[in-house]
Protein backbone atom coordinates (compact mmCIF):
# COMPACT_ATOMS: atom_id res chain seq x y z
CA UNK A 1 0.00 0.00 0.00
CA UNK A 2 2.97 1.86 0.83
CA UNK A 3 4.42 1.89 -2.31
CA UNK A 4 1.27 2.41 -4.62
CA UNK A 5 0.78 5.84 -2.01
CA UNK A 6 3.99 7.03 -3.10
CA UNK A 7 3.60 5.78 -7.05
CA UNK A 8 0.10 8.11 -6.63
CA UNK A 9 2.38 11.14 -5.12
CA UNK A 10 5.01 10.68 -7.88
CA UNK A 11 1.98 10.89 -10.12
CA UNK A 12 0.26 13.42 -8.52
CA UNK A 13 2.82 15.67 -8.36
CA UNK A 14 4.61 16.25 -12.01
CA UNK A 15 4.61 19.25 -14.02
CA UNK A 16 1.93 18.33 -16.71
CA UNK A 17 -0.99 16.68 -14.25
CA UNK A 18 -0.43 20.29 -12.14
CA UNK A 19 -1.19 21.75 -15.36
CA UNK A 20 -3.55 19.86 -16.55
CA UNK A 21 -5.29 20.86 -12.78
CA UNK A 22 -4.54 24.72 -13.44
CA UNK A 23 -6.00 24.37 -17.26
CA UNK A 24 -9.32 22.55 -16.32
CA UNK A 25 -9.69 25.30 -13.08
CA UNK A 26 -8.77 28.53 -15.39
CA UNK A 27 -11.36 26.86 -18.24
CA UNK A 28 -14.41 26.51 -16.03
CA UNK A 29 -13.61 29.78 -14.64
CA UNK A 30 -13.34 31.32 -18.36
CA UNK A 31 -16.60 29.27 -19.26
CA UNK A 32 -18.72 30.70 -16.33
CA UNK A 33 -17.43 34.30 -17.78
CA UNK A 34 -18.42 33.49 -21.60
CA UNK A 35 -21.95 32.33 -19.78
CA UNK A 36 -22.49 35.25 -18.38
CA UNK A 37 -21.07 37.68 -21.24
CA UNK A 38 -23.97 35.36 -23.60
CA UNK A 39 -26.54 35.70 -20.69
CA UNK A 40 -26.21 39.43 -19.86
CA UNK A 41 -25.09 41.30 -22.29
CA UNK A 42 -25.38 38.84 -26.24
CA UNK A 43 -28.84 37.97 -25.33
CA UNK A 44 -30.24 40.80 -24.50
CA UNK A 45 -28.93 42.65 -27.07
CA UNK A 46 -30.11 39.56 -29.73
CA UNK A 47 -33.62 40.34 -27.80
CA UNK A 48 -33.62 43.79 -28.53
CA UNK A 49 -32.65 44.28 -31.86
CA UNK A 50 -35.14 41.31 -32.95
CA UNK A 51 -38.09 42.29 -30.56
CA UNK A 52 -38.65 38.52 -29.30
CA UNK A 53 -37.61 37.22 -25.63
CA UNK A 54 -34.22 34.64 -25.97
CA UNK A 55 -35.42 32.27 -23.34
CA UNK A 56 -38.50 31.42 -25.42
CA UNK A 57 -39.91 27.83 -24.72
CA UNK A 58 -41.76 25.19 -27.06
CA UNK A 59 -44.89 23.91 -24.94
CA UNK A 60 -44.92 20.12 -25.50
CA UNK A 61 -47.48 17.82 -23.52
CA UNK A 62 -48.20 17.05 -20.07
CA UNK A 63 -46.26 20.97 -18.84
CA UNK A 64 -43.45 19.78 -20.25
CA UNK A 65 -40.92 22.55 -22.43
CA UNK A 66 -38.69 22.44 -25.01
CA UNK A 67 -36.06 25.58 -23.69
CA UNK A 68 -34.59 26.19 -27.10
CA UNK A 69 -33.85 29.70 -25.80
CA UNK A 70 -31.57 28.00 -22.95
CA UNK A 71 -30.05 25.71 -26.15
CA UNK A 72 -29.28 28.89 -28.20
CA UNK A 73 -27.60 30.22 -25.35
CA UNK A 74 -25.37 27.19 -24.76
CA UNK A 75 -24.34 27.20 -28.70
CA UNK A 76 -23.38 30.63 -28.37
CA UNK A 77 -21.33 30.07 -25.71
CA UNK A 78 -19.40 27.12 -27.11
CA UNK A 79 -18.71 29.16 -30.56
CA UNK A 80 -17.27 31.99 -28.34
CA UNK A 81 -15.40 29.70 -26.09
CA UNK A 82 -14.23 27.54 -29.29
CA UNK A 83 -13.20 30.87 -30.98
CA UNK A 84 -11.14 32.42 -27.83
CA UNK A 85 -9.46 28.74 -27.46
CA UNK A 86 -8.54 29.51 -31.39
CA UNK A 87 -6.88 32.69 -30.49
CA UNK A 88 -5.14 31.14 -27.51
CA UNK A 89 -3.73 28.74 -29.58
CA UNK A 90 -3.01 31.20 -32.42
CA UNK A 91 -0.63 33.16 -30.17
CA UNK A 92 0.80 30.61 -28.34
CA UNK A 93 2.23 29.12 -31.61
CA UNK A 94 3.43 32.66 -32.60
CA UNK A 95 5.17 32.88 -29.29
CA UNK A 96 6.87 29.24 -29.45
CA UNK A 97 7.78 30.15 -32.90
CA UNK A 98 9.38 33.72 -32.51
CA UNK A 99 12.00 31.52 -30.02
CA UNK A 100 12.79 28.97 -33.08
CA UNK A 101 15.77 30.41 -35.49
CA UNK A 102 15.05 28.96 -38.96
CA UNK A 103 17.66 25.90 -39.67
CA UNK A 104 19.44 26.30 -42.61
CA UNK A 105 20.18 23.14 -45.05
CA UNK A 106 23.13 21.75 -43.98
CA UNK A 107 25.74 20.90 -46.84
CA UNK A 108 25.92 17.66 -48.18
CA UNK A 109 28.25 15.43 -46.61
CA UNK A 110 28.63 13.09 -48.87
CA UNK A 111 29.01 12.64 -52.95
CA UNK A 112 28.77 9.95 -55.52
CA UNK A 113 31.49 8.66 -57.17
CA UNK A 114 30.89 9.11 -60.76
CA UNK A 115 32.69 5.39 -61.40
CA UNK A 116 31.41 3.50 -59.07
CA UNK A 117 28.31 5.38 -57.77
CA UNK A 118 28.35 4.83 -54.11
CA UNK A 119 29.02 7.47 -51.52
CA UNK A 120 31.87 9.07 -50.08
CA UNK A 121 33.33 11.59 -48.31
CA UNK A 122 32.45 15.03 -50.01
CA UNK A 123 35.75 16.18 -49.44
CA UNK A 124 37.76 12.98 -51.08
CA UNK A 125 39.85 13.20 -53.85
CA UNK A 126 39.98 9.29 -54.51
CA UNK A 127 37.27 6.73 -54.35
CA UNK A 128 38.02 4.22 -50.93
CA UNK A 129 35.52 1.96 -52.70
CA UNK A 130 37.04 1.74 -55.97
CA UNK A 131 40.38 3.59 -55.87
CA UNK A 132 39.30 5.65 -58.93
CA UNK A 133 41.01 9.40 -58.78
CA UNK A 134 38.07 12.47 -58.71
CA UNK A 135 38.25 15.69 -60.07
CA UNK A 136 37.70 18.66 -57.65
CA UNK A 137 34.78 20.75 -58.88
Amino acid sequence: MKKFLQEFKEFALKVNVMDLAIGVIIGAAFGNIVTAFTEDIINPFIAGIGGAEFGFKIKIYGGQYILLGDFLTAVINFIIMAFCIFLMMKAVNKLMSLGKKKQEEAAPATKTCPFCKTDINIEATRCPNCTSVLEEN
